[in-house]
């Protein structure tokens, strides 16, 4: 790393992030300094102790509540520092949904009730809050770094009423529509947990070439080979409705399993040191069924690769009790390995891990107002 283009890069970043603030510029730009240099606050108020916020604690909140930045600010920002990927032959984006817990703000707007991972056995991981959406750039792995860092481009609250995966959806053709990015030019991976793999949200990007999407589905779902007409059939065709879906692929099912068309292992070190190897396995142009309400989605035109991935240990016992399951999608879709397509979901708990650092050392969550909008804008600061 060159320390001397690092910082003048940093400098450069800076001075195009202050220019970009409509108004108290230094205010915003210092609290932006206090969040990053004490980890160890439990509070927003806390932030007027550090030696880099010069001002009382109170232009924190005036700061907050005049800041209008718009949703795509953070991202117009950070791209043009953007590292081009040189391992992967693909740009790698993540999206997922956290809670911000607003329990005791019995005054604040759209409340509702969201996940919250509780501990306590016999309590429902349900809290009363908000939801955010968020979606980022997942990174490369380099020499000395660690591999759980990536850089967050866009969060949007999710109002009450709105389907959560669609607001990713939305935030994802925010960035492939504008050309001032690089996602809808280049090669472009999307990866998302299991809730990301219904049919409404890859339908919403199937208009995208150069998009390719990766979701795990849950163990119990079933899709269909797609259909081979038979040699009387294809003599003389039937006028009738055509035939899209073969023999079922039941993921509980293994008797209905089809030999896979590629397969491939690989060893994998824990932390912990423990050794595993993983198998890999894929069955293309498969289909799932689509829907004609509320909206019509054909799915029947959208055939993807099917991924089993299955994790032993050195004694081949299975570690998991139930294998991995992805989906991927997309017309480049052919254009990835299976490594590639192992490694891209594995970055996406990356994203699980910057939720958890962004609510334990950035006060991601603990910004009290009975205002909507200045918890929107104290979450796109923390970003």
């Amino acid at each position: 790393m060159d320390i001397k283009q690092s910082t003048k890069q940093l400098e450069q970043f800076r001075d195009e992030m202050y220019k970009n603030l409509d108004k108290r510029a230094d205010t915003v730009m210092e609290l932006l300094d206090a969040i990053g240099s004490m980890p160890e606050a439990s509070s927003v108020v806390e932030y007027s102790l550090s030696p880099a916020f010069r001002r009382s604690y109170s232009t924190i909140f005036q700061a907050i509540d005049e800041t209008k930045l718009k949703e795509k600010w953070l991202a117009e920002q950070i791209t043009p520092y953007l590292p081009r990927p040189r391992q992967w032959p693909f740009w790698l984006l993540m999206v997922d949904v956290t809670s911000n817990p607003r329990l005791y703000a019995h005054t604040l707007g759209d409340r509702s009730m969201v996940y919250q991972p509780e501990v306590v056995k016999g309590k429902l991981p349900i809290t009363i809050g908000h939801q955010y959406s968020t979606v980022a750039v997942g990174l490369e792995e380099e020499a000395g770094l660690t591999p759980s860092w990536l850089v967050p481009l866009l969060t949007r609250r999710v109002h009450s009423a709105d389907d959560k995966e669609m607001v990713g959806a939305e935030q994802i053709e925010m960035l492939l529509n504008d050309n001032r990015f690089p996602f809808g030019r280049d090669l472009t991976v999307e990866v998302g947990d299991s809730s990301y793999s219904k049919p409404a949200y890859l339908h919403a990007h199937r208009q995208f070439p150069n998009l390719v999407t990766i979701a795990r589905v849950r163990s119990n779902r079933t899709f269909y080979h797609q259909y081979v007409p038979t040699e009387e059939e294809t003599a003389s065709p039937d006028k009738g409705h055509p035939t899209w879906y073969g023999d079922p692929f039941s993921l509980s099912d293994p008797e209905s399993w089809t030999p896979p068309h590629e397969n491939q292992t690989l060893w994998e070190t824990s932390r912990r040191g423990k050794r595993y190897r993983i198998v890999i396995q894929s069955w293309h142009n498969l289909l799932m069924t689509g829907s004609y309400k509320p909206a019509r989605l054909p799915m029947n035109e959208y055939p993807f690769t099917l991924v089993q991935i299955v994790r032993y240990d050195e004694d081949g016992i299975q570690a998991c009790k139930h294998p991995l399951w992805l989906l991927v999608m997309g017309e480049r879709r052919h254009e990835l390995t299976l490594l590639h397509i192992y490694q891209s979901y594995k970055r996406r708990f990356n994203l699980e891990h910057f939720f958890r650092f962004g609510k334990q050392r950035l006060c991601l969550t603990e910004f009290q107002t009975p205002e909507v909008e200045r918890e929107e804008t104290w979450w796109q600061l923390a970003h």
